[in-house]
């Protein structure tokens, strides 16, 4: 009797990326080129089409030929080039550029979620591929950073998805992930918010990992134009927000800061629309689509909008105590503590380390005491 086969043995996993597609229709019908939106957003920062073909790794003529193209069959051109002022965006360029931004900054990471999920389910029936590490976490750019360095250099696979604070510990209490990733400011009310996490953090079982401080604030339009400065104005007649998602420690935050200013939500223009990460929030002010909104600095940068600081947080990955000695932890760990992630993180606005990579007990490193351990 033949030997009944239940899974595959290979030496090589499964990886899947699911990108969007465009469809233009006017005048005819074309394919949208992303490579466009790199170009775009180079020549708006440095005002060169030979930097921006640089970047997009093509030569310069194919980026001249991918803007001329798209320009002709839009019926108007993307850029002009000035004498002394190098090369410009247009109205039309700024706009193609807002909208493949918005794009990206929407659909991205909950593409790679779902990549890494799908890959996942797959890989489980290879017998000599190993499990990739579970991560959930809040979304935020120094975690994309750990799975692009390690996905680059080849160490232990990561299958990041993003949720809320709240969702990602919860999530880990469940088995649902091998490491988690939350975030808590410092200040009065760090303990308000610590006491919305507290059914979810185990301090017989679980460890913190110490990670990045980060900035947290009002995200605005260049120059801050709505005057902008507290949560009360928020509230003003004329100024629109961008929210973020119900169960995220951002709007968990947010909502802190205006109960503590005794600032009626329900007077707040669009305190209901959501987005599921700092970048879309940026990308709907970019867009002039919403006033303000509230994030990260690094989300600020990223759109060429004002920025005004409101709060540090703490940013901590958790993990059980015995998940410490998974080979795919410890390269993290390793990771944290390199030069090579320090360099990255050094180039995100507003984040710094916070002793990346070290390890503690919840008590060593939060106000436990004012708790109880629920279990």
């Amino acid at each position: 009797m033949a030997r009944r086969v239940t899974k595959y043995e290979v030496t090589h996993v499964i990886e899947i990326d699911i990108t969007p597609r465009w469809t233009i229709r006017h005048r005819g019908e074309r394919q949208f080129d992303f490579v466009l939106v790199t170009l775009l957003q180079t020549i708006k920062e440095t005002g060169r089409l030979t930097d921006a073909a640089h970047r997009a790794a093509i030569s310069y003529r194919h980026a001249w030929n991918l803007i001329d193209k798209w320009g002709s069959f839009l019926g108007s051109p993307l850029v002009v080039m000035a004498r002394g002022r190098g090369t410009q965006l247009t109205l039309l360029g700024e706009r193609l550029l807002w909208v493949g931004q918005r794009v990206q900054a929407r659909l991205a990471p909950q593409l790679e979620s779902l990549s890494s999920e799908l890959a996942r389910a797959l890989n489980e029936t290879l017998v000599s591929t190993a499990p990739a590490l579970r991560v959930h976490a809040s979304h935020d750019y120094a975690v994309a950073k750990i799975r692009e360095l390690m996905n680059r250099d080849g160490q232990a696979r990561l299958d990041v998805q993003y949720r809320g604070s709240i969702d990602a510990l919860a999530s880990l209490c469940h088995g649902g992930c091998d490491l988690a990733g939350f975030h808590l400011a410092e200040g009065p009310l760090r303990a308000e918010i610590l006491d919305r996490y507290a059914k979810w953090l185990k301090p017989r079982v679980h460890r913190l990992i110490r990670f990045v401080t980060r900035t947290q604030g009002f995200i605005v339009a260049p120059g801050n134009p709505k005057g902008i400065r507290t949560v009360a104005d928020l509230a003003r007649a004329g100024v629109r927000l961008i929210n973020r998602q119900r169960g995220s420690g951002t709007r968990t935050l947010l909502e802190q800061l205006l109960a503590h200013a005794a600032v009626d939500r329900a007077r707040i223009e669009g305190f209901e629309n959501e987005e599921y990460t700092h970048a879309a929030v940026a990308a709907l002010v970019a867009g002039r689509l919403a006033d303000v909104g509230f994030g990260v600095q690094a989300a600020a940068e990223q759109f060429g909008l004002g920025f005004v600081p409101v709060a540090t947080e703490r940013y901590f990955l958790i993990c059980r105590q015995d998940t410490l000695e998974h080979p795919a932890v410890r390269d993290v760990l390793a990771l944290l503590g390199s030069e090579a992630f320090r360099e990255l993180l050094a180039a995100l606005p507003g984040y710094a380390p916070d002793r990346p990579g070290e390890v503690a007990t919840i008590p060593d490193l939060l106000p436990w005491a004012e708790f109880r351990e629920v279990t």
